[in-house]
């Protein structure tokens, strides 16, 4: 039987808007607010902004994550009710991710290493396409693709930005990844690749003085880089709360279905 005060220290973070704000100070009321080093389990109150904010900066904590949704977009938000939040963290499903390690150098010589929860992706910075070479694990696969650019995205991630430039929704349990092109020119119908999320993907700038290009980790962004290095980093594995019928994995099913 489970312990029933599993997670009795809760720690609060919550978004600036006066929605969040406001759930923020009923919830200290009720339940208290701890530091989130001190705590069981960290609830976050916002939208999918304030969940990612929270999720980089507790990573490598192993604390499990319960969001509330008080912000804008809540995909990966737990409705919002004040009681009963202890049975309702009890009861909730855990779903594990696993974060991709960037790690890009630039036209300098300067490594930039961030970590994403959805996704990297390359962005040409000026009017002109993006020359790129695709390397996986080391072996050339796409000798130059020209376009906006590219991203490699996890299934936690396959819903948001992927999913607006037609990328595949993967399914969260999918040992996969996403690589997609940003509007491709050439070759103008490549629509992208499944991954093994074992792959080492190496994205190289090709003309990158005369066509330059940024990496973005979620919100982390280096400017000018010539070589971007991306895998999936096994060493952290965040622990992600739903409420039973509405976790990650039935959210992300239904998106293939339009519902």
């Amino acid at each position: 039987m489970a312990d029933p005060k599993k997670y009795e220290r809760i720690a609060f973070v919550a978004s600036q808007s006066p929605e969040a704000q406001q759930a923020l100070a009923q919830l200290t009321a009720l339940y208290g607010n701890r530091a989130p080093e001190d705590s069981d389990v960290i609830v976050a109150l916002g939208g999918d902004g304030l969940m990612l904010q929270t999720l980089h900066q507790n990573m490598r904590s192993g604390k499990p994550i319960y969001g509330m949704h008080r912000g804008t977009v809540g995909f990966l938000m737990n409705d919002f009710r004040t009681h009963d939040l202890p049975a309702r963290l009890e009861a909730a499903r855990t779903t594990v991710i696993n974060p991709l390690l960037m790690r890009a150098t630039d036209v300098h010589g300067k490594i930039h290493v961030h970590h994403a929860i959805n996704e990297v992706a390359l962005f040409r910075q000026t009017h002109q396409a993006a020359r790129l070479r695709i390397l996986i694990d080391e072996q050339e696969r796409m000798p130059e693709l020209a376009a906006d650019g590219v991203l490699v995205a996890t299934p936690a991630g396959s819903t948001a930005y992927n999913l607006s430039v037609q990328g595949p929704i993967i399914p969260i349990n999918a040992a996969l990844l996403a690589l997609t092109p940003i509007s491709a020119f050439r070759p103008r119908r490549w629509r992208g690749a499944l991954l093994p999320n074992s792959a080492f993907v190496i994205i190289e700038v090709l003309e990158s003085d005369k066509r330059p290009v940024a990496a973005v980790a979620d919100h982390d962004e280096a400017r000018d880089v010539r070589r971007v290095e991306i895998i999936s980093d096994k060493t952290i594995s965040i622990r992600m709360l739903f409420d039973p019928g509405h976790s990650l994995e039935e959210r992300i099913l239904r998106e293939q279905f339009g519902v």
